[in-house]
């Protein structure tokens, strides 16, 4: 609960006349326009520019060290602790720097697509695009102009602000402050909106638990008969690619809670990457990019304003805000029952994993607390091999607690409800990256869409004797040479070498989750099988 004086100083800013509340898309884009904040583009978005940071800032990201939750969360890098009266300085600077404003920007809705559950919140701009994000990627509010209560958590994002680490205790001019207590996201030194919805996403990855439902980094679709899905999946391995099925419905495309009553669609919204993106590979995202959508960092032609996704020379992580409704299959309540499959998808450059492969119990709490995907060589300096990258529960940047209790919820869930769990790899094939051939994406689809059928039940496994991986003998249309990884190499004790390589990583990175039980931390790759082994 907010306290008295901070609630106070709150309210009086929102009461002043320079406050727009509420205001329409089309009445802020005009005053976006007006104010110089981006220019129209030839499709109608709202192409806008982030400025220095075109991306998160996860080392300037902060929780207030607040005797409610001090000794919940998991502290550390992810979740740095910044004392109350650093916090309360920083805030009562904000409020002040934001009354000098000529203009604020406020929008109100909610995140939790199911009423049972929902977080009412508020949104305080300097930027009129800002509130235009907000606005797309939160649920809206009914209501023109909603009363807020103690349960109303309020963003107040302030780029003009910034920090002085020596003063401030930051480590930056830039922060992110999490205030559970005052229930506040305090945002200065940033022009990324992307901090606002993910900020609220780490709100709801502490909130939620504690009322029993699990908070998921995943995407989420419905077929006709009610059988829901859900896709797992870090940057590059396809997650929003593959979860936009014309034959089914889209609930969402990045967060989702998972209740008693079934799961439902964190937000209201979609933040689809931009980088390479083309009609053929993606066209309900390329029709879902139009007025209304803000497009961030996208390179754009100064005389027929046609934007151009493929030029990457401010930023790859370009990327498109755009409502759930301009995906013409998308469920008009983001809601459904309780899913009957589970999809992990990796990207693994080694070409080692199999393209599918079915998962126990406990092998998906394993892989889940893994969030396995490769690096490959030339995306970041100094790489110039394909790295394996770890997030742990897909999503470690945003876990305000233990990993541990994410994944020991997602077990009993699996358990609970009878669910199909596949590792589905839409990586390399017939060697690493560089020798072999990336999976081809009919292929993937193929894999996928006789998993959600449960056409793999009756088929015939083999366990692969480095990974475990129950890995099927047949898949319709799929050869089946493909399915087994070390059939598709050329040389057999190199696949088996760089297979031990990728399971002693899996394996150092599990360390760190010492408090797993035994047959967890036994579910996952066994390193070191000599090279007689036979395939």
């Amino acid at each position: 609960m907010m306290t008295t004086r901070f609630s106070n100083k709150l309210s009086n800013l929102l009461h002043e006349e320079k406050v727009e509340m509420n205001l329409s898309i089309s009445t802020l884009i005009e005053k976006s326009l007006f104010r110089g904040e981006g220019q129209l583009t030839s499709n109608g978005a709202l192409s806008v520019s982030t400025g220095k940071y075109t991306g998160r800032s996860p080392k300037d990201k902060y929780i207030v060290e607040e005797d409610s939750v001090k000794d919940k969360v998991d502290w550390g890098s992810v979740n740095q602790p910044i004392t109350r009266e650093r916090f309360s300085s920083l805030y009562e600077k904000v409020l002040k720097h934001l009354t000098h404003k000529d203009k604020l920007f406020v929008t109100q809705g909610y995140a939790g697509a199911d009423p049972a559950y929902q977080l009412p919140i508020q949104v305080i701009n300097e930027y009129a695009w800002h509130n235009v994000f907000a606005r797309q990627l939160f649920i809206r509010s009914d209501n023109a102009c909603r009363q807020t209560d103690d349960t109303t958590f309020t963003i107040i994002s302030a780029p003009h602000f910034k920090a002085d680490p020596e003063r401030d205790g930051t480590k930056s001019e830039t922060f992110i402050i999490i205030s559970f207590e005052e229930r506040v996201v305090l945002i200065g030194g940033t022009e990324y909106a992307g901090e606002m919805k993910k900020s609220i996403f780490s709100v709801m990855n502490f909130l939620l638990p504690e009322q029993d439902v699990l908070s998921m980094h995943c995407s989420a679709n419905v077929g006709e008969e009610g059988d829901a899905a859900l896709f797992f999946g870090l940057s590059g391995t396809g997650k929003t690619t593959l979860s936009a099925d014309p034959n089914r419905y889209l609930i969402g495309d990045d967060e989702h809670g998972w209740s008693d009553n079934g799961i439902f669609n964190i937000e209201g919204g979609c933040y689809a990457k931009c980088v390479h993106l083309s009609y053929k590979e993606e066209p309900e995202i390329w029709n879902a990019i139009c007025f209304g959508t803000v497009l961030e960092n996208v390179a754009v032609d100064p005389q027929s304003g046609v934007p151009d996704y493929d030029d990457t020379a401010v930023t790859e992580n370009t990327r498109a805000a755009y409502p759930l409704d301009n995906i013409p299959n998308a469920l008009e309540n983001s809601m459904a029952g309780h899913p009957s499959t589970i999809i992990f998808l990796t990207a693994d450059a080694f070409g080692v994993l199999p393209p599918i492969s079915k998962l126990t119990k406990e092998q998906a709490m394993y892989h889940f607390l893994s969030g396995y995907t490769s690096k490959l060589g030339g995306t970041e300096r100094g790489i110039t091999e394909p790295q394996a990258t770890f997030s742990t529960c897909f999503g470690s940047p945003f876990l305000p607690l233990e990993a541990s209790h994410y994944a020991e919820m997602l077990g009993e869930k699996i358990q609970q409800h009878d669910v199909d769990v596949f590792l589905v790899n839409t990586g390399w094939s017939g060697g690493p990256y560089g020798v072999g051939k990336r999976m081809d994406l009919s292929y993937t689809r193929a894999m996928i869409q006789a998993a959600l059928e449960g056409e793999l039940q009756a088929s015939e496994t083999s366990q692969d004797s480095i990974f475990g991986l129950h890995v099927p003998l047949q898949c319709p249309g799929v050869p089946d040479k493909l399915l087994q990884p070390a059939h598709t190499w050329d040389n057999k004790e190199a696949y088996i070498e760089k297979a031990n390589e990728l399971a002693r990583q899996f394996q150092n990175n599990f360390e760190k989750f010492s408090n797993m039980p035994e047959h967890v931390k036994a579910a996952g790759p066994k390193a070191n099988i000599p090279a007689t082994a036979k395939y």
